[in-house]
């Protein structure tokens, strides 16, 4: 079963109460790198259900939601109508197989998305085509967790070799930081969270 077809299958039932928590602890550390973006566009790369970007979408002008997955999409799209949200835009792509040159933005941020890309650098690479110069890559992912055995994720990332591979891609001025710790938070394994802030 593909990636996207699994994601199909829970795009119904993914907003649980600890997701939802997650994602308002990993839009919160997104927050506190963004600064003066009213102007600016944004693109909530891999969005799924879109409740990380949900949070931070009144942070800038415009924001593009992004996923693979048209039952995903379909959930951004009721949530966007139903809350009446102006400055939202959906998009079903799948941005391994296809390229991004039609699409520019000033912030690009990914939550739990990394994890689930088999080719890490290639993918950072893609999207910093996107970035306008000066624009922000926001990464929100696991550390490194050696308990986390799976053929379909990578187990975290440690974070200097996460930087090593954005310096080599062309990403500047890297910072990072562990924001959250959580109990069962990683394929049911204690894990812990960083947020990557990097400029094009």
């Amino acid at each position: 079963m593909g990636n996207t077809d699994k994601f199909e299958m829970i795009a119904n039932t993914y907003d649980t109460p600890e997701r939802i928590h997650i994602a308002q602890v990993s839009s919160d550390a997104i927050r506190n790198y963004v600064s003066d973006a009213k102007g600016k566009t944004a693109i909530d790369f891999g969005c799924g259900t879109g409740l990380v970007g949900m949070n931070l979408v009144d942070e800038f002008q415009s924001v593009l939601f992004l996923d693979t997955s048209p039952g995903m999409i379909g959930q951004m799209e009721q949530k966007i109508a139903d809350l009446g949200i102006q400055n939202a835009e959906t998009l079903c792509f799948d941005f391994e197989g296809e390229g991004l040159s039609v699409l520019r933005a000033d912030y690009i941020f990914m939550a739990q998305v990394l994890l689930h890309i088999k080719d890490v650098e290639f993918l950072l690479a893609r999207l910093f085509e996107v970035l306008n110069d000066g624009g922000h890559l926001l990464i929100v992912d696991f550390d490194k967790n050696e308990h986390v055995v799976s053929d379909l994720v990578h187990n975290g990332f440690h974070q200097a070799e996460l930087a090593g591979i954005m310096t080599r891609v062309g990403y500047k001025n890297i910072r990072s930081e562990t924001f959250y710790s959580g109990s069962k938070i990683f394929m049911a394994q204690d894990a812990s969270m960083f947020v990557f802030d990097s400029q094009k």
